[in-house]
Parts: C-alpha cells; structure tokens; sequence
C-alpha cells in the first residue's frame, strides 16, 4: 500500500490581507482539505501560517494563500519547507 506524502509549510503573506476575514477562509480551506496547522495575524500587518497535511493538499493552501480572499490584495507569499511533525490535532486561527 502507497501512502501519501505528508509535508510541512510555514508561510508569510504580505499586502493587504488583515481585515478581509484572510485568517477565517484559510481556516475553511484547510479543513476542507484536511490540513492542520494554524494561521495568524502578525504586528506587521502581514499573516503567517503553518501547514501540514498530504503535499497535494498543502500545496494547494500555499498557492490560494498567493490570492487570497476577494477583498485581500495579496503582494507575496514567502514559504518555507520544514520536516513534517504531526505536530496539530486540527486547524485554528490563533490570537
């Protein structure tokens, strides 16, 4: 039996993407695909996120996360891979 890959992506997403409900759509993606993880907002003004899931999965959270929302203006989109943990029971928008 083949199991999937599971990987791991820390994002940084720049431009104007607190106060257009960014964090809540990433919330509602990533349980639709089944990826854990978290998103945030920064003091920046920038969001971060932290996703781990099957790499199809993920890497689809990252390319919505260079889009974004309807009202977001989203300017760029840093990644970084990292090792997958399994560190997250869930998904969640933290404070």
């Amino acid at each position: 039996m083949v199991t999937a890959t599971r990987i791991r992506a820390e994002v940084t997403v720049t431009g104007i993407v607190q106060g257009v409900s960014f964090r809540k759509h990433t919330l509602r993606l990533a349980e639709r695909l089944g990826i854990t993880g978290w998103v945030r907002n920064l003091s920046t003004g920038e969001v971060e996120g932290c996703f781990e899931g099957v790499r199809g999965d993920v890497e689809t959270l990252v390319a919505w996360c260079g889009i974004g929302p309807e009202k977001a203006i989203v300017e760029g989109v840093d990644r970084r891979d990292r090792i997958y943990r399994g560190d997250f029971p869930d998904f969640r928008i933290l404070a």
